[in-house]
């Protein structure tokens, strides 16, 4: 059996403002659970709570067995907009979390250069920044987050501002990575079809007051085609349970 990475029991407010109403799940270890809900229902809140960033107000976020910890835990974190440092290369960049950690420079010139290669950025590692595309550099925050071994790596919606093309590669090239290294990942989106193709498992919030209205587990084998009338109908179901 895998053993639980991530045992989430929380219940969150501002004042009077209840934002999350119960909110109680686990993530397997190396599982890909993607979180879907309508605008405003604190999709990103509940990823700063799992991260540690923010206290819930009551309950508790288990990573390991033990109380989420950002300066214990190793968890890496991809944000909408590409988060690169406009003053070091794509290669630097991709080693910041590891030097972070004060890795001896072999390893992490090894890891550094294996993640490259999967990503698919050999080339461009001596680049910066503002000589690449959107995509590209919500490639390099990737690359980095799948760098470093992190106990966890949480994603909010990091190809929102990609065009559709760059975002269906995207999301294939994430598949990739974690298929070749493995992390635990929990994944916010509100589009349904990516939820869908990316997912083992797909839980989908109310409005606030925030509960979870279903969590379901994507039998599907992978490469999984968005067309194939089992795709249509889970789709249909996760879309059934987010509007109802």
């Amino acid at each position: 059996m895998n053993k639980s990475k991530l045992d989430v029991d929380i219940y969150h407010a501002y004042g009077d403002l209840v934002v999350h109403d119960g909110i109680q799940f686990v993530v397997k270890e190396n599982e890909f659970l993607c979180v879907c809900g309508p605008s405003g229902c604190g999709k990103t809140t509940l990823l700063d709570i799992l991260s540690g960033l923010l206290k819930p107000t009551g309950g508790s976020v288990l990573l390991d067995g033990e109380s989420v910890d950002p300066k214990k835990h190793s968890i890496s974190f991809v944000f909408q907009e590409p988060s690169t440092l406009p003053w070091l290369t794509v290669w630097e960049n991709i080693a910041t979390g590891l030097k972070i950690k004060k890795l001896p420079r072999n390893e992490i010139r090894k890891k550094v250069d294996e993640v490259i290669r999967i990503v698919g950025l050999g080339g461009f590692e001596n680049f910066y920044p503002h000589q690449i595309s959107g995509g590209m550099k919500q490639r390099v925050s990737i690359a980095r987050a799948f760098a470093t071994d992190a106990d966890l790596i949480l994603m909010d919606e990091p190809f929102v501002s990609l065009d559709q093309p760059t975002r269906e590669r995207m999301q294939q090239e994430v598949l990739d990575i974690w298929k070749n290294l493995r992390r635990t990942i929990v994944f916010v989106t509100h589009n349904l079809e990516e939820a869908v193709f990316l997912g083992d498992r797909v839980i989908t919030l109310s409005q606030k007051p925030t509960k979870i209205k279903a969590d379901l587990k994507i039998d599907l084998p992978r490469p999984r085609d968005p067309l194939s009338p089992a795709f249509t109908e889970i789709r249909a179901q996760c879309f059934s349970f987010l509007h109802h």
